[in-house]
């Protein structure tokens, strides 16, 4: 049972700093309002979408959604500052709970520093660090810092219940909230014909995203669009660089016209899609899910890149359906690889295998509604 006052409202205060943890967030805050109602005051710290609900984030959130090692780095000053700030405003609003979502770097530090309170909050962690992945030490750290953990792969539960962390499995977010869109809809409403190609092309959500990874989409993009000039490109825009990425395709002569759309279109648009190429990420499972056969690509700081693929990163793929899968069913690029020449090259190759009969979105569904639980569907 929560700590707290009998009778009055149980406080909770939760803090999301990347666009990821600001989805979840906000989903949780709808979840939690139409469970209490006037029983939970809510606070904390949000982006865009907490702040669309009403929550007044306590720090700015611009800039932490950090990116590598050497970004990680340069930011520490920053991240310090924001952690002091959010700890207050935890303190000064008499939060009985703090849930801290994703983020580990941020949000280990906020958990240490109010479990050093006298009457500390109840400190929930939601989303674990990826032990499987890399670095598994962080599971007894987490279990030292806080007092539950809300998972959302199942197969977490185990590994952080043997380091003494109580552990709740509540499903993926990004695989619950993604009900099919209509695809046909978006298609007629853009005047797009039935049976037109149609290639996605996610950013991602970070502003360091948009500076290391862009222009390599952007070429992809151009070699595409000479490949296949009858094709059609859209863009759903995440809305912490929506407006750096359209004006970024703006001043680049070399496209062709980009249907960008935001997240009100997101679910149409992503059901309009043959084929995709995204920043690997969230939007690599909604894209299997919704069975769209895709290119995922990533390039971090060539120190970090070093670090991170040949010392801590364990794991065969990047993206989170493939290592689940154990099968590369979206087409990975990173680093050197990834360049506008291979993902086009590996865009084109998907669509010659729809055009082939032998689409990989399936497969795809498949392994994504196995992440979700309804493998048996």
């Amino acid at each position: 049972m929560l700590p707290g006052p009998m009778n009055s409202p149980v406080r909770i205060f939760l803090v999301a700093v990347e666009p990821s943890g600001d989805a979840l967030g906000a989903e949780l805050i709808t979840a939690l309002r139409s469970a209490c109602g006037n029983d939970v005051e809510i606070a904390g710290v949000g982006g865009y979408n907490m702040e669309a609900l009403g929550l007044k984030s306590a720090i700015d959130i611009s800039g932490l959604a950090i990116l590598g090692l050497l970004d990680g780095l340069k930011s520490y000053g920053t991240i310090l500052k924001r952690v002091n700030k959010t700890v207050d405003a935890a303190i000064k609003f008499g939060a009985d709970a703090v849930v801290l979502i994703d983020s580990w770097g941020f949000m280990i530090r906020v958990a240490q520093r109010l479990q050093k309170q006298d009457n500390p909050p109840l400190l929930v962690k939601y989303v674990g660090p990826q032990i499987w992945a890399a670095r598994p030490k962080r599971a007894n750290v987490l279990a030292h810092s806080v007092d539950h953990l809300l998972t959302i792969h199942a197969f977490d539960a185990p590994m952080f219940e043997a380091a003494g962390l109580p552990t709740t499995f509540v499903g993926n977010p990004a695989l619950e909230r993604l009900v099919t869109g209509d695809g046909a809809a978006f298609r007629a409403r853009h005047g797009i014909a039935p049976d037109a190609a149609v290639i996605g092309v996610l950013f991602g959500s970070r502003q360091s995203e948009r500076h290391r990874i862009g222009p390599i989409l952007r070429d992809a993009i151009a070699l595409l669009a000479k490949k296949n000039p009858d094709a059609v490109f859209i863009s759903p825009l995440a809305p912490a660089i929506a407006a750096g990425v359209a004006a970024d395709i703006a001043s680049d002569e070399r496209l062709p016209d980009i249907i960008q759309v935001m997240e009100d279109e997101k679910r149409d648009a992503t059901s309009a899609m043959t084929v995709a190429l995204a920043v690997s990420g969230t939007a690599t499972t909604e894209l299997a899910l919704a069975g769209v056969p895709a290119v995922a690509t990533y390039r971090l700081g060539w120190l970090s890149w070093f670090i991170y693929r040949f010392i801590l990163f364990k794991a065969k793929y990047f993206s989170l359906v493939n290592i689940s899968a154990d099968e590369e069913l979206i087409i990975e690029h990173a680093q050197t690889d990834a360049n506008g020449e291979t993902l086009a090259a590996s865009v084109t190759a998907l669509l010659s295998e729809i055009k082939a009969g032998k689409s990989r979105g399936p497969a795809l569904h498949h392994a994504a509604l196995t992440m979700k639980g309804d493998g048996q569907s």
